[in-house]
């Protein structure tokens, strides 16, 4: 028979009130701990990805000789890539603007490579491309 402040447990022992509040806060404190977590690690997850997605956005665009450019001309010369339809057109821009790039480069005294650099070919930057995988082996969303 239980005492004045004890509560039978599956009728296998008693326990005091006290203790049996304690437990439980002890159980919803851990649940909420492991909510927590998951959800740190969720946002954490979601802020690389946005990361990354901005760094390959940011990397696709950049334009030749962008250093050379001021950054009105960089904000035009990606807002006309992004209008244009086919690759064809785009690749024409690039070809104009390479020229306008070597040209700018030497009346400053200055070079530049003759080629985009390696892996930065027609619309191609680096990143997740067809058959890379998305985010590795076994990830699902």
């Amino acid at each position: 028979m239980p005492g004045a402040h004890e509560v039978e447990c599956a009728g296998i022992f008693n326990v005091t009130q006290e203790t049996m509040v304690k437990h439980v806060s002890m159980l919803a404190l851990s649940f909420g701990m492991v909510l927590a977590s998951h959800s740190y690690a969720a946002d954490q997850a979601q802020s690389r990805d946005q990361t990354q997605a901005t760094e390959q956005t940011q990397e696709r665009d950049r334009a030749y000789g962008s250093e050379l450019m001021t950054q009105q001309e960089r904000y035009e010369y990606q807002t006309k890539m992004r209008a244009l339809k086919t690759e064809q057109e785009r690749e024409a821009f690039r070809l104009e603007h390479h020229k306008k790039m070597q040209e700018r480069a030497k009346a400053q005294g200055k070079t530049l490579p003759d080629m985009p650099p390696a892996g930065m070919g027609p619309g191609m930057g680096p990143g997740m491309g067809p058959g890379s995988g998305g985010m590795g082996p076994g990830y699902r969303r």
